[in-house]
C-alpha cells in the first residue's frame, strides 16, 4: 500500500470487519468508531462514516446497540455541535428497531446529543426528527419518539410548542398500549419542560386520560408520574389534581398499581404535602397495609417508619399500629422480613411508653419468628430502640431472643448474632456483657461449623478493640488459651487464629508473656495443619514483639519447623524466614 492510500486504509478495514461473518470483528469494529473517524478527520467521517453507519444498520443486536452507545459521544469527531445534526440519521433508524435496549439507548445518545445542540439546528434538525418519529407507521418508532420531546420543547416558537403538545397527546391515546406506556413513563420529564399555563390544563388532561387506561401496565407507570407531577404543581392544584388519582389508584383493581401506589407512598405524600396525608392518604395507606395481595403489604410495610413520621404520634398509635400488629402475624414471611426491617424506626415517633406498651410485643413475636431474616432484621437495629426505652427493659425483654438465636440450628443465623455482638456489646455496657454474653462468645470458638469459628475470633478481637486490653487480659485471653489443649486438632487451629487477631490489640508485652508461648507450644504439634498455621502466625508476630524475642524465640522455632518432614509446614517456615530476613535487612 502506497503512502497515499493510507488514510483509506481505516474507512477499508471497517467496512470489511462491518461485512465479516463473525459477530466479534464486526462489534470490535463498531467499538473503535472513534479511533477510525481519528484517522479520517472530521469531514470524511461526515461525508463517509456516518452515511455508511445510516446504511449498515441491518444488523445483530448486539453490534446496532454498541453502534447507539458509540454514536452518543461522537460529536468532537464530526467537527463539534455546529455539525452534531449529521449524528441525528443513524441514530433515527435506530430508534425504530424492535430490540427494545437498542431503542433505549439511541433515545439516550439523542437526548444526550439534542442537550448539546444550538437551538436553531434543534428547530431545523431534532423538532422535524421527533415529529417524524411520533408519526411512525411502526409502534416501535412512537415508543422512542415519547423520550425527545423533553429535550424538542424548550428551543421550539410557540406555534411549534403548541404542535409538540398536540402529538404527545395524540401519543398518549395511541392505540398500542406499548406506546402509551413510554408516553406515560416520560410525561413527567415533558412536564417539567413546560410552561406553568399549560401544565394546568394539557398535561392535567393527558394525565387523566392515562389514569383511566385500561392497561395496568400503563396506570402503574402514571402513578409515577403523580409524585413527578405533584412537585411541578402549586400545593393547592396538587390537592384538587393529584390526590383524588391517588385515593383511586390505592383501590385499583390492579394489584400491580395498588404495589406501585404502596412503593411511591413516600413520595406521594411529600408532593400533596402533610394535612391532606392525614386526612386522605392515612385511610389509603391502611388499606394496603391490609390488602389481599402479599407483593402490596409487603410494599406497603416498608414503607411503614417513613410514613409514620409525616404523622404525630397520636395518629400513627390510632392508625398504623393496629395494622403493624396484625402484619407481624402475617401469613407471608416477606411480609414479617419487610415489616421486621423497618419497625424499630418507630420507636423514637412513638415514644417511650408507647414503645414499651405497644412495639414491645411485636419485636418479641417478631424476634420468635421461625423465619430467620425476620429475626436477624429485627437484631440488626436494636439501637433505634435502646436509644428509646434504655438498657435495663431492653435487656430484659430482648435477650432470652438473642440467646436463642445466638444457638439456632441454622448456622448463618448463629453468623449473623455474632457479627452484631460488638455492637451489642457497646449498645449494653460491659458489665451487661459479662454476666450475659461473654459465655456466649466462648462457646462459638468449639462450633462445629468452621465459618463461626472463625467469625468468633473475630468477634474476640473486635470485643478486645471496644472493652480495652485490659478486660480482654481478664476475660477473654485465659479462656481462649485453656482450649489449646483440646482434643480436636480444628478447634486447637481456631486458638491460634484467635492469637493472631488478639496480639495486634493486647500489645508487645501480653504477647510476649502470654501468646507467644502458646505459640511456640503448638510448633510442636503431631497435626501439620497447626504446624504451617503456627508459622504463619509467628511471621504476623515479627513486627509486634521486641527484635530480642524475635531472634530468641520466634527464629529458633521456625528453624525447627523449616525442616519439619511436611512439605506444607517448611513452605510456610521458608516464608516466615524469608520475611523475617528482609525484615532485618530493611531496619
Amino acid at each position: 500500500m502506497s503512502m497515499g492510500d493510507e488514510p483509506l486504509y481505516p474507512i477499508a478495514v471497517l467496512i470489511d470487519e462491518l461485512k465479516n461473518d463473525d459477530i466479534q470483528l464486526r462489534l470490535n469494529s463498531i467499538r473503535r468508531l472513534s479511533t477510525i473517524a481519528r484517522a479520517l478527520g472530521e469531514e470524511r467521517t461526515r461525508k463517509e462514516l456516518i452515511p455508511f453507519l445510516s446504511e449498515n444498520n441491518d444488523d445483530d443486536d448486539e453490534v446496532l446497540l454498541a453502534m447507539a452507545e458509540e454514536l452518543g459521544v461522537f460529536i468532537p469527531y464530526v467537527g463539534g455541535v455546529d455539525h452534531a445534526n449529521v449524528l441525528l440519521p443513524p441514530l433515527e433508524t435506530l430508534c425504530t428497531v424492535e430490540e427494545t435496549c437498542v431503542r433505549e439507548k439511541a433515545v439516550e445518545s439523542l437526548c444526550r446529543i439534542g442537550s448539546q445542540m444550538k437551538d436553531t439546528n434543534l428547530v431545523e434538525f431534532f423538532v422535524p426528527l421527533v415529529k417524524r418519529l411520533a408519526a411512525g407507521e411502526w409502534f416501535t418508532a412512537r415508543v422512542s419518539a415519547c423520550g425527545l420531546f423533553h429535550i424538542a420543547y424548550p428551543s421550539a416558537p410557540d406555534a411549534l410548542k403548541a404542535e409538540l403538545r398536540s402529538v404527545y397527546s395524540q401519543l398518549c391515546q395511541d392505540d398500542m398500549p406499548m406506546v402509551r406506556r413510554s408516553a406515560a413513563t416520560n410525561l413527567g420529564k415533558f412536564a417539567a419542560t413546560m410552561e406553568p399555563a399549560h401544565l394546568k390544563t394539557e398535561i392535567m388532561q393527558i394525565f387523566e386520560d392515562l389514569t383511566q387506561d385500561d392497561q395496568d401496565s400503563v396506570r402503574l407507570l402514571a402513578v409515577e408520574g403523580c409524585a413527578a407531577l405533584g412537585k411541578l404543581l402549586e400545593p393547592q392544584d396538587c390537592v384538587a389534581h393529584i390526590l383524588p388519582v391517588i385515593v383511586n389508584f390505592s383501590q385499583d383493581k390492579s394489584w400491580r398499581v395498588r404495589y406501585m401506589v404502596a412503593n411511591q407512598l413516600y413520595e406521594l405524600c411529600e408532593a400533596v404535602g402533610p394535612e391532606p396525608t392525614k386526612t386522605e392518604l392515612v385511610p389509603a395507606y391502611v388499606r394496603l397495609l391490609r390488602d389481599n395481595e402479599a407483593e402490596v403489604r409487603i410494599a406497603a410495610a416498608g414503607k411503614v417508619t417513613k410514613f409514620s413520621r409525616i404523622l404525630n404520634a397520636q395518629l400513627a398509635i390510632q392508625h398504623i399500629l393496629p395494622c403493624v400488629k396484625e402484619l407481624s402475624s402475617d401469613s407471608s414471611q416477606h411480609v414479617r422480613s419487610a415489616l421486621a426491617s423497618v419497625i424499630m424506626g418507630m420507636a423514637p415517633v412513638l415514644g417511650k411508653e408507647a414503645t414499651i406498651e405497644q412495639l414491645l410485643p411485636i419485636f418479641l413475636s417478631l424476634l420468635k419468628d421461625e423465619f430467620p431474616d425476620v429475626r436477624l432484621n429485627i437484631i440488626s437495629k436494636l439501637d433505634q430502640v435502646n436509644q428509646v426505652i434504655g438498657i435495663d427493659l431492653l435487656s430484659q425483654s430482648l435477650l432470652p431472643a438473642i440467646v436463642e438465636l445466638a444457638e439456632d440450628r441454622h448456622w448463618r443465623v448463629r453468623l449473623a448474632i455474632i457479627e452484631y455482638i460488638p455492637l451489642l456489646g457497646s449498645q449494653l455496657g460491659v458489665g451487661f456483657f459479662d454476666d450475659k454474653l461473654g459465655a456466649l462468645c466462648m462457646k462459638w470458638l468449639q462450633d462445629k461449623v468452621y465459618s463461626i469459628r472463625d467469625a468468633a475470633a473475630n468477634n474476640l478481637k473486635r470485643l478486645a478493640e471496644e472493652f480495652g486490653p485490659e478486660w480482654a487480659m481478664q476475660h477473654i485471653v485465659p479462656q481462649v488459651l485453656e482450649m489449646v489443649n483440646n482434643p480436636h486438632y480444628l478447634y486447637r487451629m481456631t486458638v491460634i487464629r484467635a492469637i493472631s487477631l488478639l496480639a495486634p490489640v493486647m500489645g508487645s508485652e501480653i504477647t510476649c508473656s502470654k501468646l507467644l508461648p502458646v505459640v511456640v507450644a503448638a510448633s510442636k504439634d503431631r497435626v501439620p495443619n497447626i504446624k504451617f498455621n503456627v508459622a504463619k502466625v509467628l511471621q504476623s508476630l515479627i513486627h509486634i514483639v521486641d527484635h530480642s524475642v524475635v531472634e530468641s524465640t520466634i527464629r529458633p522455632c521456625l528453624v525447627d519447623l523449616s525442616e519439619d518432614p511436611d512439605v506444607d509446614v517448611r513452605y510456610f517456615a521458608n516464608e516466615a524466614i524469608q520475611a523475617l530476613n528482609h525484615d532485618m535487612m530493611k531496619s
